[in-house]
Protein backbone atom coordinates (compact mmCIF):
# COMPACT_ATOMS: atom_id res chain seq x y z
CA UNK A 1 0.00 0.00 0.00
CA UNK A 2 1.23 2.89 -0.81
CA UNK A 3 2.11 6.02 1.36
CA UNK A 4 1.84 9.76 0.48
CA UNK A 5 4.87 11.77 2.34
CA UNK A 6 4.83 15.36 2.26
CA UNK A 7 7.66 17.25 1.34
CA UNK A 8 8.31 20.92 3.24
CA UNK A 9 10.29 23.98 2.00
CA UNK A 10 13.62 22.92 3.69
CA UNK A 11 15.96 25.46 5.86
CA UNK A 12 18.06 26.79 3.48
CA UNK A 13 20.33 27.47 6.00
CA UNK A 14 22.10 31.54 6.61
CA UNK A 15 19.00 32.65 8.48
CA UNK A 16 16.73 32.45 5.14
CA UNK A 17 12.85 32.25 6.05
CA UNK A 18 11.51 32.18 2.60
CA UNK A 19 11.84 31.35 -0.88
CA UNK A 20 10.35 32.31 -4.18
CA UNK A 21 9.45 29.44 -6.68
CA UNK A 22 11.19 30.53 -10.03
CA UNK A 23 10.31 26.51 -12.10
CA UNK A 24 8.98 23.66 -10.82
CA UNK A 25 11.25 20.72 -12.38
CA UNK A 26 8.78 17.74 -12.00
CA UNK A 27 4.44 17.34 -12.97
CA UNK A 28 2.05 15.70 -10.83
CA UNK A 29 2.20 12.35 -11.55
CA UNK A 30 6.11 11.94 -12.20
CA UNK A 31 7.73 9.25 -10.73
CA UNK A 32 10.93 10.79 -8.80
CA UNK A 33 13.99 9.65 -7.33
CA UNK A 34 15.68 10.46 -4.03
CA UNK A 35 17.61 13.54 -4.44
CA UNK A 36 16.07 14.33 -7.51
CA UNK A 37 15.73 18.30 -8.44
CA UNK A 38 12.05 18.98 -7.63
CA UNK A 39 11.70 22.72 -8.20
CA UNK A 40 14.17 25.87 -8.21
CA UNK A 41 13.39 28.88 -6.15
CA UNK A 42 15.07 32.04 -5.89
CA UNK A 43 16.15 33.14 -2.14
CA UNK A 44 17.36 36.28 -0.88
CA UNK A 45 20.76 34.68 -1.40
CA UNK A 46 20.94 32.75 -4.67
CA UNK A 47 18.95 30.24 -7.17
CA UNK A 48 18.41 27.01 -5.59
CA UNK A 49 17.76 23.75 -7.21
CA UNK A 50 15.98 21.55 -4.32
CA UNK A 51 16.30 17.78 -4.06
CA UNK A 52 13.43 15.97 -2.79
CA UNK A 53 14.83 13.44 -0.07
CA UNK A 54 12.16 10.83 -1.17
CA UNK A 55 11.46 8.09 -4.29
CA UNK A 56 8.01 7.66 -5.67
CA UNK A 57 5.05 9.59 -7.52
CA UNK A 58 4.27 13.02 -7.16
CA UNK A 59 0.72 13.31 -6.23
CA UNK A 60 0.41 17.10 -5.39
CA UNK A 61 2.22 20.33 -5.71
CA UNK A 62 1.94 23.42 -3.73
CA UNK A 63 2.94 26.70 -4.76
CA UNK A 64 2.64 28.15 -8.66
CA UNK A 65 5.63 29.46 -10.26
CA UNK A 66 6.51 33.47 -8.93
CA UNK A 67 4.87 32.48 -5.61
CA UNK A 68 6.63 32.85 -1.98
CA UNK A 69 6.82 30.69 0.58
CA UNK A 70 8.16 30.46 3.86
CA UNK A 71 10.33 27.91 5.39
CA UNK A 72 8.10 24.65 6.21
CA UNK A 73 5.45 25.41 3.65
CA UNK A 74 4.48 22.07 1.67
CA UNK A 75 6.35 21.98 -1.09
CA UNK A 76 4.51 18.66 -2.89
CA UNK A 77 3.45 15.13 -1.65
CA UNK A 78 5.14 11.88 -3.03
CA UNK A 79 3.05 8.57 -3.06
CA UNK A 80 5.75 6.46 -1.93
CA UNK A 81 4.82 2.59 -2.67
CA UNK A 82 6.77 -1.08 -1.80
CA UNK A 83 8.36 -0.78 -5.37
CA UNK A 84 9.55 2.49 -4.53
CA UNK A 85 10.59 1.87 -1.29
CA UNK A 86 12.16 -0.72 -2.17
CA UNK A 87 14.51 1.20 -5.25
CA UNK A 88 15.60 3.39 -2.47
CA UNK A 89 17.12 0.23 -0.89
CA UNK A 90 14.74 -0.16 1.50
CA UNK A 91 13.57 -3.38 2.76
CA UNK A 92 9.94 -2.53 3.13
CA UNK A 93 9.85 -0.08 6.45
CA UNK A 94 10.98 2.88 4.28
CA UNK A 95 13.91 3.26 6.66
CA UNK A 96 16.69 4.85 4.38
CA UNK A 97 16.34 8.71 3.93
CA UNK A 98 18.20 11.17 1.70
CA UNK A 99 22.05 11.41 1.59
CA UNK A 100 22.00 15.00 0.42
CA UNK A 101 22.22 17.27 2.94
CA UNK A 102 20.64 20.36 3.37
CA UNK A 103 20.04 21.98 6.47
CA UNK A 104 16.83 20.59 8.43
CA UNK A 105 16.24 17.40 6.22
CA UNK A 106 18.11 15.05 4.03
CA UNK A 107 20.13 13.19 6.77
CA UNK A 108 17.79 10.87 8.08
CA UNK A 109 14.63 8.35 7.36
CA UNK A 110 11.56 10.11 6.46
CA UNK A 111 8.93 10.00 9.44
CA UNK A 112 6.07 7.86 8.88
CA UNK A 113 2.99 9.44 9.19
CA UNK A 114 -0.24 9.99 8.11
CA UNK A 115 -1.39 12.43 5.71
CA UNK A 116 -3.06 15.28 6.95
CA UNK A 117 -6.34 15.80 5.02
CA UNK A 118 -7.00 19.64 5.18
CA UNK A 119 -11.30 20.78 5.49
CA UNK A 120 -12.29 23.26 2.51
CA UNK A 121 -12.32 26.97 3.37
CA UNK A 122 -15.69 27.97 4.06
CA UNK A 123 -16.82 31.15 1.68
CA UNK A 124 -20.12 31.56 3.62
CA UNK A 125 -19.71 30.97 7.47
CA UNK A 126 -17.92 28.85 10.19
CA UNK A 127 -19.32 25.60 11.72
CA UNK A 128 -19.21 25.02 15.25
CA UNK A 129 -18.77 21.90 17.25
CA UNK A 130 -22.60 21.05 16.61
CA UNK A 131 -22.07 21.20 12.75
CA UNK A 132 -24.56 24.93 13.17
CA UNK A 133 -23.30 26.79 10.23
CA UNK A 134 -22.57 30.28 11.85
CA UNK A 135 -22.66 33.60 9.48
CA UNK A 136 -19.35 34.59 8.80
CA UNK A 137 -18.21 38.58 9.91
CA UNK A 138 -18.39 41.17 7.54
CA UNK A 139 -15.30 42.90 6.29
CA UNK A 140 -16.49 45.97 8.17
CA UNK A 141 -17.15 44.36 11.67
CA UNK A 142 -13.45 43.76 12.56
CA UNK A 143 -13.32 46.85 14.78
CA UNK A 144 -9.96 49.12 15.08
CA UNK A 145 -8.03 48.45 18.10
CA UNK A 146 -8.77 50.59 20.84
CA UNK A 147 -5.47 52.98 20.60
CA UNK A 148 -6.19 53.23 16.64
CA UNK A 149 -2.74 52.16 15.96
CA UNK A 150 -3.18 48.58 14.46
CA UNK A 151 -5.05 48.27 11.11
CA UNK A 152 -8.08 45.91 11.35
CA UNK A 153 -11.18 47.62 9.24
CA UNK A 154 -10.59 48.31 5.46
CA UNK A 155 -8.59 44.64 4.92
CA UNK A 156 -9.63 43.25 1.47
CA UNK A 157 -12.37 40.75 1.61
CA UNK A 158 -9.31 37.57 0.95
CA UNK A 159 -7.76 37.97 4.21
CA UNK A 160 -11.08 39.44 6.89
CA UNK A 161 -11.68 37.31 9.46
CA UNK A 162 -14.04 37.88 12.95
CA UNK A 163 -12.09 38.40 15.89
CA UNK A 164 -13.94 36.02 17.63
CA UNK A 165 -12.77 32.94 15.73
CA UNK A 166 -9.09 33.41 16.59
CA UNK A 167 -8.63 34.49 20.67
CA UNK A 168 -7.16 37.00 21.53
CA UNK A 169 -4.73 35.56 23.38
CA UNK A 170 -4.06 32.61 21.12
CA UNK A 171 -0.95 32.05 18.78
CA UNK A 172 -0.86 33.88 15.20
CA UNK A 173 0.02 32.03 12.12
CA UNK A 174 2.51 33.60 10.83
CA UNK A 175 6.17 31.79 11.25
CA UNK A 176 8.54 34.23 8.96
CA UNK A 177 10.20 36.89 11.52
CA UNK A 178 10.18 39.20 8.04
CA UNK A 179 6.42 39.12 7.92
CA UNK A 180 5.81 39.89 11.74
CA UNK A 181 8.43 43.06 11.25
CA UNK A 182 6.89 44.10 8.33
CA UNK A 183 3.27 44.40 10.38
CA UNK A 184 4.93 45.60 13.06
CA UNK A 185 6.44 48.47 11.26
CA UNK A 186 3.29 49.36 9.40
CA UNK A 187 0.65 48.74 12.13
CA UNK A 188 -1.04 45.60 10.93
CA UNK A 189 -2.71 43.74 13.21
CA UNK A 190 -2.14 40.04 12.43
CA UNK A 191 -4.52 38.64 14.41
CA UNK A 192 -6.94 40.05 11.92
CA UNK A 193 -5.90 38.69 9.36
CA UNK A 194 -6.25 35.34 7.41
CA UNK A 195 -3.32 33.92 5.58
CA UNK A 196 -3.38 32.46 2.20
CA UNK A 197 -1.11 29.70 2.44
CA UNK A 198 -1.02 26.51 4.12
CA UNK A 199 -3.55 26.45 6.89
CA UNK A 200 -3.90 30.18 6.81
CA UNK A 201 0.06 30.83 7.37
CA UNK A 202 0.39 34.34 7.11
CA UNK A 203 2.36 35.35 3.75
CA UNK A 204 4.13 38.51 3.25
CA UNK A 205 1.90 39.04 0.54
CA UNK A 206 -1.43 38.99 3.04
CA UNK A 207 0.12 42.31 4.44
CA UNK A 208 1.26 43.57 1.73
CA UNK A 209 -2.43 43.41 0.26
CA UNK A 210 -3.87 45.44 3.48
CA UNK A 211 -0.75 48.00 2.87
CA UNK A 212 -1.92 48.06 -0.96
CA UNK A 213 -5.34 48.51 0.19
CA UNK A 214 -4.87 51.52 2.56
CA UNK A 215 -2.50 53.28 -0.07
CA UNK A 216 -5.43 52.55 -2.39
CA UNK A 217 -7.62 54.73 0.05
CA UNK A 218 -4.77 57.02 0.64
CA UNK A 219 -4.00 56.12 3.93
CA UNK A 220 -0.76 56.45 5.81
CA UNK A 221 1.39 54.38 7.44
CA UNK A 222 -0.36 53.22 10.51
CA UNK A 223 -3.40 55.63 10.56
CA UNK A 224 -6.06 54.61 11.51
CA UNK A 225 -9.24 52.67 8.92
CA UNK A 226 -12.19 54.75 7.90
CA UNK A 227 -15.10 53.34 8.66
CA UNK A 228 -16.66 51.38 5.90
CA UNK A 229 -19.87 52.62 4.08
CA UNK A 230 -22.91 51.60 1.65
CA UNK A 231 -21.34 54.57 -0.66
CA UNK A 232 -18.55 54.83 -2.40
CA UNK A 233 -16.15 57.32 -2.13
CA UNK A 234 -15.60 60.67 -3.51
CA UNK A 235 -12.79 60.56 -6.41
CA UNK A 236 -9.86 61.92 -4.64
CA UNK A 237 -7.19 64.07 -6.41
CA UNK A 238 -5.54 62.56 -9.19
CA UNK A 239 -2.74 60.12 -8.54
CA UNK A 240 0.43 60.07 -10.75
CA UNK A 241 0.39 56.73 -12.82
CA UNK A 242 3.36 54.28 -12.40
CA UNK A 243 4.37 50.77 -11.48
CA UNK A 244 4.72 48.99 -8.51
CA UNK A 245 8.30 47.08 -8.27
CA UNK A 246 8.23 44.19 -5.39
CA UNK A 247 11.09 44.59 -3.19
CA UNK A 248 11.70 40.65 -2.69
CA UNK A 249 14.48 38.52 -3.79
CA UNK A 250 18.47 39.83 -4.25
CA UNK A 251 17.11 43.39 -4.42
CA UNK A 252 14.76 42.90 -1.40
CA UNK A 253 17.76 41.88 0.60
CA UNK A 254 20.24 44.51 -0.87
CA UNK A 255 17.59 46.96 0.47
CA UNK A 256 17.29 45.99 3.92
CA UNK A 257 20.91 45.41 4.31
CA UNK A 258 21.92 49.01 2.69
CA UNK A 259 18.80 50.68 4.91
CA UNK A 260 20.63 48.52 8.55
CA UNK A 261 23.55 49.97 7.27
CA UNK A 262 22.53 53.36 7.40
CA UNK A 263 20.88 53.32 10.41
CA UNK A 264 23.49 51.47 12.75
CA UNK A 265 26.52 52.52 11.32
CA UNK A 266 28.32 56.01 11.62
CA UNK A 267 30.20 56.11 8.32
CA UNK A 268 32.68 58.53 7.51
CA UNK A 269 34.62 58.75 4.06
CA UNK A 270 37.78 60.28 2.30
CA UNK A 271 39.36 59.67 -0.49
CA UNK A 272 42.29 60.48 -3.08
CA UNK A 273 43.65 61.06 -6.70
CA UNK A 274 46.49 58.54 -7.42
CA UNK A 275 48.47 58.44 -10.34
CA UNK A 276 48.43 54.42 -11.73
CA UNK A 277 49.87 54.39 -14.44
CA UNK A 278 52.94 52.55 -12.57
CA UNK A 279 50.40 49.96 -11.85
CA UNK A 280 48.78 48.96 -15.29
CA UNK A 281 52.63 48.56 -16.84
CA UNK A 282 53.43 46.71 -13.92
CA UNK A 283 50.08 44.32 -14.76
CA UNK A 284 50.98 44.72 -18.48
CA UNK A 285 54.62 43.64 -17.78
CA UNK A 286 53.34 40.59 -15.49
CA UNK A 287 50.66 39.35 -18.72
CA UNK A 288 53.40 39.76 -21.06
CA UNK A 289 55.73 37.33 -19.17
CA UNK A 290 53.27 34.70 -20.20
CA UNK A 291 51.35 32.51 -17.38
CA UNK A 292 47.59 33.51 -16.78
CA UNK A 293 46.38 36.51 -17.28
CA UNK A 294 46.39 38.92 -13.93
CA UNK A 295 42.91 41.02 -13.92
CA UNK A 296 43.35 44.48 -12.13
CA UNK A 297 40.94 43.51 -9.45
CA UNK A 298 42.93 40.73 -8.01
CA UNK A 299 46.08 43.47 -8.04
CA UNK A 300 44.08 45.83 -5.94
CA UNK A 301 42.88 43.13 -3.94
CA UNK A 302 46.19 42.15 -3.03
CA UNK A 303 46.81 45.41 -2.05
CA UNK A 304 44.05 45.69 -0.01
CA UNK A 305 44.91 43.09 2.03
CA UNK A 306 48.24 44.60 2.37
CA UNK A 307 46.71 47.18 3.46
CA UNK A 308 44.71 45.68 6.21
CA UNK A 309 47.57 44.28 7.50
CA UNK A 310 48.76 47.27 8.58
CA UNK A 311 45.71 48.46 10.09
CA UNK A 312 43.98 45.53 10.99
CA UNK A 313 41.14 47.86 13.12
CA UNK A 314 39.29 48.07 9.24
CA UNK A 315 39.25 44.39 9.04
CA UNK A 316 36.50 44.07 12.08
CA UNK A 317 33.02 44.69 13.45
CA UNK A 318 31.22 46.23 16.28
CA UNK A 319 29.22 43.74 19.09
CA UNK A 320 26.88 46.50 20.61
CA UNK A 321 25.21 44.33 22.77
CA UNK A 322 28.64 43.82 24.08
CA UNK A 323 29.92 46.86 23.77
CA UNK A 324 33.05 45.30 21.60
CA UNK A 325 35.16 45.99 18.82
CA UNK A 326 35.65 42.30 17.01
CA UNK A 327 39.43 42.29 15.21
CA UNK A 328 39.18 39.35 12.92
CA UNK A 329 42.07 37.52 12.12
CA UNK A 330 41.21 36.29 7.94
CA UNK A 331 40.45 38.49 5.51
CA UNK A 332 37.27 37.33 3.60
CA UNK A 333 36.88 39.79 0.61
CA UNK A 334 33.53 40.64 -0.59
CA UNK A 335 33.69 42.40 -4.09
CA UNK A 336 30.84 44.19 -5.69
CA UNK A 337 29.19 42.32 -9.08
CA UNK A 338 26.45 43.60 -11.22
CA UNK A 339 24.18 40.66 -12.22
CA UNK A 340 20.74 40.69 -14.38
CA UNK A 341 19.02 40.03 -10.84
CA UNK A 342 20.67 42.61 -9.12
CA UNK A 343 23.78 43.35 -6.78
CA UNK A 344 25.56 40.68 -4.97
CA UNK A 345 28.58 40.48 -3.18
CA UNK A 346 30.57 36.74 -3.61
CA UNK A 347 33.13 36.42 -0.81
CA UNK A 348 36.82 35.36 -1.60
CA UNK A 349 37.36 33.10 1.45
CA UNK A 350 41.01 34.07 3.20
CA UNK A 351 42.29 36.56 0.68
CA UNK A 352 45.42 37.37 2.30
CA UNK A 353 46.77 34.08 1.97
CA UNK A 354 46.21 34.41 -1.94
CA UNK A 355 48.87 35.16 -4.64
CA UNK A 356 47.41 37.92 -7.73
CA UNK A 357 47.08 34.15 -9.63
CA UNK A 358 44.99 32.94 -7.08
CA UNK A 359 42.74 35.80 -7.08
CA UNK A 360 42.23 36.28 -10.35
CA UNK A 361 41.11 32.45 -10.73
CA UNK A 362 39.05 32.68 -7.92
CA UNK A 363 37.18 36.57 -8.67
CA UNK A 364 36.36 35.01 -12.43
CA UNK A 365 34.51 31.55 -10.89
CA UNK A 366 32.67 33.68 -8.42
CA UNK A 367 31.53 36.45 -11.22
CA UNK A 368 30.70 33.49 -13.29
CA UNK A 369 28.32 31.67 -10.55
CA UNK A 370 27.25 35.48 -9.57
CA UNK A 371 26.00 35.77 -13.40
CA UNK A 372 24.87 32.34 -13.55
CA UNK A 373 23.02 32.84 -10.37
CA UNK A 374 24.77 29.30 -8.89
CA UNK A 375 26.34 30.99 -5.93
CA UNK A 376 25.76 29.09 -2.67
CA UNK A 377 24.65 31.06 0.65
CA UNK A 378 28.15 30.53 1.73
CA UNK A 379 29.57 32.09 -1.26
CA UNK A 380 27.95 35.65 -0.28
CA UNK A 381 27.86 35.51 3.30
CA UNK A 382 31.00 35.95 5.89
CA UNK A 383 32.84 38.62 4.23
CA UNK A 384 35.18 40.98 6.34
CA UNK A 385 35.65 44.20 3.53
CA UNK A 386 34.64 44.77 0.47
CA UNK A 387 36.45 45.93 -2.83
CA UNK A 388 33.72 47.85 -4.83
CA UNK A 389 34.92 48.75 -8.31
CA UNK A 390 32.34 50.68 -9.64
CA UNK A 391 34.97 52.22 -12.55
CA UNK A 392 33.27 49.58 -14.45
CA UNK A 393 30.59 51.65 -15.07
CA UNK A 394 32.58 54.79 -16.23
CA UNK A 395 32.54 57.19 -12.99
CA UNK A 396 35.45 58.50 -11.29
CA UNK A 397 34.01 58.61 -7.61
CA UNK A 398 31.59 57.55 -5.31
CA UNK A 399 30.51 57.36 -1.34
CA UNK A 400 30.04 53.47 -0.88
CA UNK A 401 27.95 52.57 1.45
CA UNK A 402 29.55 49.83 4.34
CA UNK A 403 28.24 46.09 3.65
CA UNK A 404 26.83 45.26 7.20
CA UNK A 405 28.21 44.37 9.43
CA UNK A 406 31.79 45.15 8.02
CA UNK A 407 33.55 48.19 9.27
CA UNK A 408 34.59 49.58 5.64
CA UNK A 409 34.75 49.31 1.91
CA UNK A 410 37.19 50.31 -0.42
CA UNK A 411 35.59 52.34 -3.61
CA UNK A 412 38.05 52.38 -7.29
CA UNK A 413 37.08 55.10 -9.86
CA UNK A 414 37.30 54.58 -13.39
CA UNK A 415 41.20 55.11 -14.82
CA UNK A 416 41.77 57.36 -17.21
CA UNK A 417 44.18 60.13 -18.78
CA UNK A 418 44.26 63.34 -17.09
CA UNK A 419 47.10 66.22 -16.89
CA UNK A 420 49.12 65.48 -13.79
CA UNK A 421 52.29 66.83 -12.15
CA UNK A 422 54.81 64.08 -12.06
CA UNK A 423 58.36 64.55 -11.50
CA UNK A 424 57.88 68.37 -11.52
CA UNK A 425 56.66 68.62 -15.02
CA UNK A 426 52.62 68.61 -16.03
CA UNK A 427 52.36 64.90 -18.31
CA UNK A 428 49.66 63.03 -19.08
CA UNK A 429 48.92 60.14 -16.89
CA UNK A 430 46.76 57.50 -16.11
CA UNK A 431 44.24 59.02 -12.92
CA UNK A 432 42.56 56.94 -10.86
CA UNK A 433 40.25 58.41 -7.63
CA UNK A 434 39.96 55.66 -4.78
CA UNK A 435 37.70 56.13 -1.67
CA UNK A 436 36.93 54.62 1.92
CA UNK A 437 33.83 54.60 3.80
CA UNK A 438 34.53 53.46 7.11
CA UNK A 439 32.92 52.82 10.75
CA UNK A 440 33.98 55.45 12.92
CA UNK A 441 33.27 53.78 15.69
CA UNK A 442 36.22 51.11 14.72
CA UNK A 443 38.60 54.14 14.35
CA UNK A 444 39.14 57.35 13.88
CA UNK A 445 40.46 59.66 10.39
CA UNK A 446 44.15 59.20 11.28
CA UNK A 447 43.56 55.10 10.74
CA UNK A 448 41.54 55.68 7.79
CA UNK A 449 43.79 58.02 5.98
CA UNK A 450 46.76 55.79 7.14
CA UNK A 451 44.53 53.00 5.52
CA UNK A 452 43.94 54.71 2.17
CA UNK A 453 47.29 56.54 1.88
CA UNK A 454 49.13 53.28 1.58
CA UNK A 455 46.85 51.99 -0.81
CA UNK A 456 47.47 54.93 -3.18
CA UNK A 457 51.42 54.48 -2.60
CA UNK A 458 50.97 51.30 -3.92
CA UNK A 459 49.09 52.27 -6.49
CA UNK A 460 51.00 54.61 -7.98
CA UNK A 461 54.47 52.28 -6.94
CA UNK A 462 53.35 49.06 -6.97
CA UNK A 463 57.26 48.09 -5.33
CA UNK A 464 56.11 49.53 -2.10
CA UNK A 465 54.52 45.74 -2.16
CA UNK A 466 57.77 43.85 -2.33
CA UNK A 467 57.86 44.70 1.60
CA UNK A 468 54.98 42.82 2.39
CA UNK A 469 55.29 40.02 0.19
Amino acid sequence: MAQVLEFRLPDLGEGLTEAEVVRWLVEVGDVVAIDQPVVEVETAKAMVEVPCPYAGVVTARFGEEGAELPVGAPLLTVAVGEQDAGAAGDAGDDTEGSGNVLVGYGTGAPPARRRRVRPAPMASGSRDASGTVEAAAPVAAAAPAANGSARTAGVPAAHAIAVAERPADGPVPVISPLVRRLARENGVDLRQLSGSGPEGLILRADVEDVLRADAARGRGVGAPAAPATATAPAAGPAQASGSRVPLKGVRGAVADKLSRSRREIPDATCWVDADATELMRARAAMNAAGGQKISLLALLARICTAALARHPELNSRVDMEAREIVRLDAVHLGFAAQTERGLVVPVVRDAHTRDAESLTAEFARLTEAARAGTLTPAELTGGTFTLNNYGVFGVDGSTPIINHPEAAMLGVGRIVPKPWVHEGELAVRQVVQLSLTFDHRVCDGGTAGGFLRYVADCVEQPAVLLRTL
